[in-house]
């Protein structure tokens, strides 16, 4: 299984007034484990969108386990849950650093054209970045 990972140490700008992660910064945090997937891989997010495409999320979910506080140091494990013509489906661990789960979750992206936001696959816009995804995923299958 191809398994990405980065560390991210919890900045106090993140928590709430308990000194709790905010539930919406694992969302952030998501994104730094999908680029860093992608980067992993060869590719480049920003690249895909200097080609004119864009990757927008259309599904989210976050099951919060054990809370994150402020001067803790997580690693988010990402992955490629699915990938299909239209569509990758991300999966996410945020491990604390005893190694229990703090949460995990899913994303759901399409890519479309940055111009009139059409979908578009993968394969036909970056055919060795599909074929990658593709191997991954039957992987984790």
């Amino acid at each position: 299984m191809f398994l990405s990972e980065k560390e991210i140490e919890v900045r106090y700008a993140e928590t709430d007034q308990m000194g709790v992660v905010y539930h919406a910064n694992y969302v952030i945090w998501l994104e730094i484990g999908r680029t860093q997937l992608i980067k992993d891989l060869g590719f480049s997010y920003a690249g895909l969108e200097q080609d004119g495409y864009l990757s927008p999320v259309t599904n989210v979910n976050v099951n919060y386990k054990t809370p994150v506080k402020y001067g803790e140091t997580v690693v988010i494990r990402t992955w490629i849950e699915k990938h299909s013509k239209l569509r990758t489906t991300y999966g996410y661990e945020i491990i604390h650093e005893d190694g229990t789960v703090a949460s995990n979750a899913t994303s759901e992206h399409v890519i479309v054209k940055k111009d009139n936001f059409r979908p578009v696959s993968l394969k036909r816009v970056h055919a060795a970045w599909d074929a990658k995804y593709v191997e991954i995923a039957k992987e984790n299958a």
